[in-house]
């Protein structure tokens, strides 16, 4: 296994990281409640046995149910082998004593005395507003003093601005966690993020490395590019090669679901390294991320001109997510992404039908026909 310093913990964390979201279920439904505790076990103590050494997992995966089998997954001296990370649910903290109401509860669930690593899960504006009016910074500091994590950090979806702001805003984050492959350099903190972070001293560790598992299965005009350009390499092994590349990566997580993608998967970490990517091979990148651009039904080149809208609807972003929902065909996805994540006030459905964005549009793009059609296909089922 290969390892990296994660930001200025100086600790060594393997390149590859087990993400607990998506364990084995017992009715094949991802993130179901039904974990396969045996299958969870025999995968997750290979994984450790082979080197990974980052376990990811967070207070609502498996509804709740994720965290009490890596419980008892770690026992047998496995704990003492990993960098245990777990995630508060900010959404559901009302008052300052949840914070250690919620803490304690992991702890036990867990099985630990401590963790490794503590996030903010799915840091937003609003929340983020909410947790500093409670003192989330002194009470991290004091719940670090105490011994019951070591590093504090936060996982984020918001755009780069928002996310930049959250870096700036604190002197002692060690740890983010952002979406990032290669279909996402644009979105959400996206590859200026990233850089941000790492510039800053902050390990970034990645989640949804194949969005969503899409990049597994490409289009088969995708698939043929990768293939052409080397028929040895898997999709997946490109995807996460392609990650492993940029020196500013501490980890990637993968939600592995199956004994096999374990395995797989530490194969390709064995092979990883920074900056090892020829030239040709970064190449066939750009060539798949130009075709899958290409595919968009709206062609959207994100320049902006559009914006600002006078009525805050974020155009450029709504296109994104209608243009990924169907190139992906991650309807559901980006569904929930749009209604739970996405700020309302800047849906398609805020649209006034104004035309001023029109007018600027360079590409010429009916803008507010793919608006009323974004927010039909996106938006809730009244």
């Amino acid at each position: 296994m290969k390892y990296r310093q994660i930001g200025l913990t100086k600790e060594k964390v393997s390149a590859l990281g087990f993400g607990c979201m998506r364990l084995p279920t017992l009715d094949r439904k991802p993130s179901s409640g039904e974990v396969d505790e045996p299958e969870t076990i025999r995968m997750l103590r290979y994984a450790i046995d082979n080197g990974v050494n980052y376990i990811d997992t967070a207070y609502t995966y498996h509804n709740g149910k994720s965290e009490e089998v890596i419980g008892r997954t770690l026992q047998d001296g496995y704990r003492e082998k990993v960098l245990l990370t777990t995630k508060m649910p900010i959404w559901l903290v009302e008052k300052s004593s949840d914070f250690d109401r919620f803490l304690h509860e992991q702890l036990s669930r867990l099985k630990t005395d401590s963790l490794d690593i503590y996030l903010l899960h799915n840091l937003k504006k609003e929340t983020y507003h909410h947790l500093l009016k409670l003192g989330i910074f002194s009470w991290a500091e004091k719940a670090i003093d105490k011994g019951l994590f070591r590093y504090f950090g936060f996982s984020c979806h918001e755009p780069f601005s928002i996310f930049k702001d959250f870096i700036d805003s604190y002197d002692r984050w060690s740890i983010t966690q952002i979406q990032y492959n290669y279909m996402n350099e644009d979105v959400q903190a996206g590859t200026k993020g990233l850089k941000y972070a790492a510039e800053k001293e902050i390990g970034v560790v990645i989640m949804e490395p194949l969005l969503g598992g899409t990049l597994a299965n490409p289009h088969p005009e995708i698939l043929s590019l990768l293939n052409q350009a080397n028929p040895q390499r898997s999709p997946v092994d490109w995807a996460l090669q392609w990650l492993w590349n940029k020196p500013e990566i501490s980890t990637v997580l993968s939600g592995m679901n199956s004994f096999e993608q374990v395995q797989q998967n530490i194969n390709s970490a064995n092979h990883s390294g920074a900056n090892s990517l020829r030239s040709e091979e970064l190449d066939t990148i750009s060539k798949v991320q130009s075709k899958y651009s290409s595919m968009n039904p709206i062609p959207c080149t994100k320049c902006g001109y559009c914006m600002p809208c006078p009525n805050q609807v974020d155009i450029p972003r709504n296109f994104e997510l209608f243009n990924t929902a169907m190139v992906f065909n991650q309807v559901n996805l980006n569904r929930n992404i749009y209604q739970n994540i996405f700020p309302e006030e800047m849906h398609a459905s805020s649209c006034i039908q104004c035309g001023i964005c029109e007018e600027k549009c360079p590409q010429n793009i009916p803008i507010r026909d793919w608006l009323i059609k974004i927010e039909k296909a996106l938006g809730r089922k009244d």
